[in-house]
C-alpha cells in the first residue's frame, strides 16, 4: 500500500504528481503559443475565410483520426513515455505550422499536431489516474486546472513574442525547446514500471462484480460508456460555445464594447479554473455523481436565466456559471471510463477522449446553423440543454466513497 493515512503518499508518488502536473502544463501551453499568431499566419499565407477555416479544422480532424491509437500505444510503451514522446512531436508540428509556406503545409502540420495532442491527452490522463490511485483520493481535477494555467501562460508568451517582434520561427522554436526540456525532465519523476499495478487483478475482479450487479439492474458497460461520452461531450460543447460565441453574442446581440465583450470567455475559463481547483475536494466529500448533477444544474440555470433575461452583466455571469458547472465533467468521465470493467486497460479512457473531441468539431457549425435559422441567442440554448443532459446521465458516475481511514 503506497498511502499511509498518517504520513500521506510516499515521496516518489508526490514527485510523480508534480511530474504529471508539468506534463499537463506543457500540453496546455504548447498550442496556446500558436493560437494568438493565427491572424499573422492567415495574412502571410493570403488565406480567405473559407480556406483558413478548413485549414484550422485540420487540428481536431487529426485528433479524431489518431485518437484511438493512444490506448494501444499506452499499453505497449507505458503512459509516461507516450505522453512525453507525443509532447515532443506536438511541439515539432506546431513549429512546422508556424513555418508553413502554403495552406496545405499549414493544414498538414496542424493535422499532425492534433493527432499528437490527442495521444498526449490520453497518455497524461492515464498516468495522472495511476498517480491518483496511489494517492487514494481525487487529484485529477487539479491536473486539468494546471492545464488551464498552461494555456493562459502560452497565450501570454505569444503576446510577449509579438510585442518583442519575434518571428514565428524564433518564437515557436523557443517555446518548443523550453517545453520539450520540461517534459523530458518530468519523465524522470513519473511512476516506473508497467501501468497495470500490482493488485490490479483483484481490483478488476471487484469491478467485474460491480458490473454484474449493474447488469442485473439493467445497466450494461456499453450504456455506461456511451453516457460517459455524452457527459464529456457536454463539457466540451459548453467550453467551445464560450470560446467561439461569447464575444460575438455580447458584442453583436447585446452591444457590449469590444473590451467588455471579451469578458464572457474570460469569465467562463476563469470559473472553470476555479471549479477544477475546488473539484477534487468536492468529489472526495460528495462523490462524482452529486458534483456533476450540481454542476449541470448551475450551468443550466445560470445560462438559461442569462438567455431568458439578456443583459451584459447577467450574460457574463451566465458564462461564468456555465464554466463553473462543467469544470469537473471531462475529468470525471475520463476517470470513470478508465475504471470500466470488461475493457482493456486504457480503452475506456481512449474512447471517451476520442469521441469527446467531436464536441469541439461539431459545436461551432451546430450553433452557427441555429443562429442563421433563428438567432445566436437560440443557438446558445445548447449550453443549458447540455447542463440538463448531464443531470439526466450523472447516475452512471460514482457516488461518494468511504474514505480509507473511515
Amino acid at each position: 500500500m503506497t498511502v499511509d493515512v498518517l504520513r500521506g503518499p510516499a515521496p516518489a508518488v508526490r514527485q510523480a504528481r508534480t511530474a504529471v502536473a508539468v506534463l499537463f502544463f506543457t500540453n496546455g501551453a504548447l498550442f496556446a503559443n500558436l493560437l494568438p499568431r493565427y491572424p499573422e499566419i492567415k495574412a502571410d499565407l493570403g488565406l480567405g475565410n473559407t480556406a483558413y477555416g478548413l485549414a484550422v479544422a485540420a487540428f481536431p480532424t487529426g485528433a479524431i483520426a489518431a485518437g484511438l491509437a493512444a490506448g494501444v500505444l499506452v499499453r505497449r510503451l507505458g503512459s509516461a513515455r507516450v505522453a512525453v514522446a507525443s509532447t515532443l512531436l506536438t511541439g515539432a508540428a506546431i513549429l512546422a505550422a508556424g513555418l508553413a509556406q502554403s495552406a496545405v503545409m499549414f493544414a498538414g502540420a496542424l493535422f499532425v499536431a492534433g493527432a499528437m495532442d490527442s495521444i498526449t491527452d490520453v497518455a497524461q490522463n492515464a498516468h495522472g489516474l495511476r498517480v491518483q490511485r496511489r494517492y487514494g483520493r481525487s487529484i485529477i481535477n487539479s491536473f486539468h486546472a494546471i492545464w488551464s494555467i498552461g494555456a493562459v501562460t502560452g497565450g501570454a508568451m505569444a503576446a510577449a513574442a509579438i510585442a518583442l517582434g519575434l518571428s514565428l520561427g524564433q518564437h515557436l522554436l523557443v517555446s518548443g525547446v523550453v517545453f520539450a526540456v520540461a517534459a523530458c525532465v518530468a519523465l524522470r519523476y513519473c511512476l516506473s514500471g508497467p501501468d497495470t499495478e500490482p493488485g490490479a487483478e483483484s481490483e478488476a475482479a471487484a469491478r467485474d462484480q460491480q458490473a454484474a450487479q449493474r447488469a442485473g439492474a439493467g445497466i450494461r458497460t456499453g450504456y455506461v460508456l456511451a453516457a460517459l461520452v455524452l457527459i464529456a461531450m457536454a463539457g466540451t460543447l459548453v467550453e467551445d460555445a464560450g470560446n467561439s460565441w461569447a464575444a460575438l453574442y455580447l458584442g453583436d446581440r447585446l452591444d457590449a464594447p469590444a473590451a467588455l465583450a471579451a469578458s464572457g470567455y474570460i469569465a467562463l475559463v476563469g470559473a472553470q479554473f476555479v471549479g477544477r481547483l475546488l473539484g477534487d475536494r468536492l468529489v472526495d466529500r460528495f462523490g462524482q455523481r452529486a458534483v456533476a448533477r450540481a454542476g449541470g444544474l448551475v450551468a443550466a440555470a445560470g445560462m438559461g436565466l442569462a438567455l431568458g433575461v439578456p443583459t451584459v452583466p447577467g450574460t457574463i455571469l451566465g458564462f461564468a456559471a456555465a464554466g463553473l458547472g462543467v469544470a469537473t465533467l471531462v475529468p470525471a468521465a475520463m476517470h470513470e471510463a478508465d475504471e470500466l470493467p470488461g475493457l482493456k486497460p486504457g480503452s475506456g479512457l481512449t474512447i471517451v477522449s476520442w469521441l469527446m473531441r467531436l464536441g469541439f468539431l461539431l459545436s461551432p457549425p451546430v450553433v452557427g446553423l441555429v443562429a442563421d435559422a433563428t438567432s445566436l441567442r437560440a443557438g446558445l440554448l445548447m449550453i443549458p440543454l447540455a447542463g440538463l443532459l448531464v443531470i439526466s446521465l450523472a447516475g452512471v458516475l460514482q457516488p461518494r466513497r468511504a474514505r480509507p481511514d473511515a
